[in-house]
């Protein structure tokens, strides 16, 4: 996939982060060390691949003492993102973990939708959008998609509350295409779907999203995101506790066979109703 602007600006920040580091006379792990990231991660920013945290880039202002450089630069180009700020960091780890597990409530993940169904979920948010800022939208949620395409893309699981495949976000012809392209990509064995049924009860109650991302050469991460915000979790302990929760999500879903056959049939059932409508 051609870079865009986007990503040209952060590989100008690399240059820009590398010069300035050289001229300081610091190794990347020097650096690394007095900012509290890893020489590599340093190294993925100089790169362009990974995008630092803002108090990542206030930190390496202050070190290599640069008026502020950093902070700004990292501001200007965070406003110029299609994603919401609390959601950017996000979306760049997505591109480069090894592993994603996801749990959605009620709307399908991200990464799962198609244009039709991320175009529903962006106006049912967003009801006095313009078509601009909806496309927008819906176009940078399709090209962060394209990780399950490539041939280095992450092992990806999702479990779905039976709300997701239930709830006809933007009618039935929308639905049943979404649905038959998720049972694509299960069959494909691209990606892992277990749906968690409403009879699994409190003990695997939880109201928002949870992500779960892992690395080849950084600690796992995890996100959390309710309807107006989001939480990028790196404490180990908490992480932890993330990952318990999913573990707990996995043992009260349905079994792959068994969710990729109520998928298929609910798919099969808006499929009937748009027929008739």
């Amino acid at each position: 996939m051609a870079k865009g602007k986007q990503d040209e600006a952060w590989e100008f920040f690399g240059e820009l982060l590398k010069d300035r580091r050289e001229a300081a006379g610091l190794s990347q792990s020097e650096l690394g060390a007095r900012v509290f990231v890893s020489g590599g991660y340093i190294g993925l920013f100089e790169q362009g691949i990974r995008k630092p945290q803002l108090d990542v880039a206030k930190r390496i202002d202050e070190v290599l003492q640069t008026g502020g450089i950093f902070e700004r630069t990292w501001r200007k180009l965070i406003n110029k993102s299609p994603y919401a700020s609390y959601f950017h960091a996000v979306a760049e780890l997505e591109a480069v973990a090894t592993r994603i597990c996801e749990f959605a409530p009620l709307v399908l993940p991200g990464l799962l939708q198609t244009r039709a169904y991320a175009r529903a979920v962006t106006i049912g948010g967003n009801p006095f959008a313009t078509e601009e800022y909806v496309e927008e939208k819906v176009t940078s949620r399709l090209e962060r998609a394209q990780i399950l395409k490539a041939a280095t893309r992450p092992e990806y699981w999702a479990i779905l509350h039976e709300n997701v495949p239930q709830t006809p976000m933007g009618g039935s012809a929308v639905m049943a295409e979404a649905l038959d392209d998720l049972a694509a990509l299960v069959r494909a064995r691209v990606i892992l779907v277990a749906v968690l049924p409403r009879s699994a009860g409190a003990h695997a109650y939880m109201t928002g999203t949870l992500k779960l991302m892992e690395f080849a050469d950084a600690p796992p991460t995890a996100y959390t995101e309710t309807e107006y915000s989001g939480t990028l979790l790196d404490d180990p302990a908490v992480v932890k506790q993330a990952q318990r929760a999913y573990d707990h999500l996995r043992v009260a879903a349905l079994s792959p066979e068994a969710s990729l056959a109520l998928i298929e049939s609910v798919a099969e059932d808006y499929r009937r109703c748009a027929r008739t409508t």
